[in-house]
């Protein structure tokens, strides 16, 4: 599995060098998350974790390691430390991990397109294509 997912990543020009003994608690990732999400930085602080994990092997359930890729995306330091130090945001996360649990989210990645089809794992492009294609061919329902 490790190989096929290597390959999948090198196929579109992406390293993946996760730590193969490490399986990171991203809990305390998630709420820093929102935390960025909130002032306006969470695209830079979310690939800035993604580099972090999948590129270069770093344990994104370290706090010291966390503190460092916040800052570097723009999130105060102060701000970051609170978030650390506390449950703050652990309400959104777990709302959020309810909310895709609910819609038939099983693991990660997973993604949600136009809030009507749901695509499971890492696809290959063509299963993304077939499924912006179906969702083209039936239009969303207003509410």
């Amino acid at each position: 599995m490790i190989d096929h997912v290597g390959a999948f990543f090198e196929a579109r020009g992406l390293r993946y060098n996760p730590h193969p003994d490490l399986v990171p608690n991203s809990r305390a990732a998630l709420r820093l998350g929102e935390l960025a999400r909130s002032i306006g930085v969470f695209e830079p602080f979310h690939q800035s974790l993604m580099d972090a994990y999948w590129d270069q092997g770093r344990d994104i359930g370290d706090r010291d390691v966390l503190r460092e890729l916040a800052e570097k995306a723009g999130v105060p330091p102060d701000e970051a430390d609170d978030v650390l130090a506390t449950d703050r945001y652990l309400d959104a996360v777990e709302n959020s991990t309810r909310e895709a649990v609910t819609i038939g989210v099983t693991g990660v990645p997973a993604f949600l397109l136009e809030r009507r089809l749901l695509v499971l794992g890492a696809q290959p492009e063509d299963v993304f294509e077939q499924a912006f294609a179906r969702l083209a061919e039936t239009p969303a329902e207003h509410e």
